[in-house]
């Protein structure tokens, strides 16, 4: 049986108010338009932006990290958010650069799959994403 893809990620982060815009603003031109509230298992709100065929859940840390988000750690090491063209990653990237998030890696193709083109950078709690564009994928 085939699976029909990946229903949404949860993320904790630091600061719903900070990291809500950052991650509306961000994901907006890729198609992400609609955000809904969900009571989570301990009574938290969890923030849906829903994307094509798939959402992103922010919801406020409950506990502290000490040494904060580390992608080595167990869990997650990153998520890639797909672009409709390379322009809307360069487009994006620049949004990146005026809002202040600090990039890892500037727009270049890669090795991983013939014309794989991405940005990789941090969210505000330093959560590695990544805005990738594959000629031939449907975003």
């Amino acid at each position: 049986m085939r699976s029909t893809g990946v229903h949404h990620v949860d993320l904790v982060v630091s600061s719903i108010e900070r990291s809500l815009p950052f991650y509306r603003d961000l994901l907006a031109p890729l198609g992400w338009h609609r955000i809904s509230e969900v009571e989570g298992e301990r009574g938290e709100t969890i923030w849906y932006l829903d994307g094509p065929g798939t959402s992103v859940g922010l919801r406020a840390a409950q506990s502290d990290t000490p040494g904060g988000f580390d992608r080595y750690r167990l869990g997650l090491h990153h998520v890639a958010f797909e672009a409709y063209s390379r322009g809307l990653v360069d487009e994006r990237t620049a949004w990146l650069r005026e809002v202040g998030a600090e990039i890892e890696s500037e727009p270049q193709e890669y090795a991983y799959l013939p014309g794989y083109y991405a940005v990789f950078f941090y969210d505000p709690d330093g959560l590695k994403l990544e805005i990738v564009h594959i000629p031939g994928h449907a975003a």
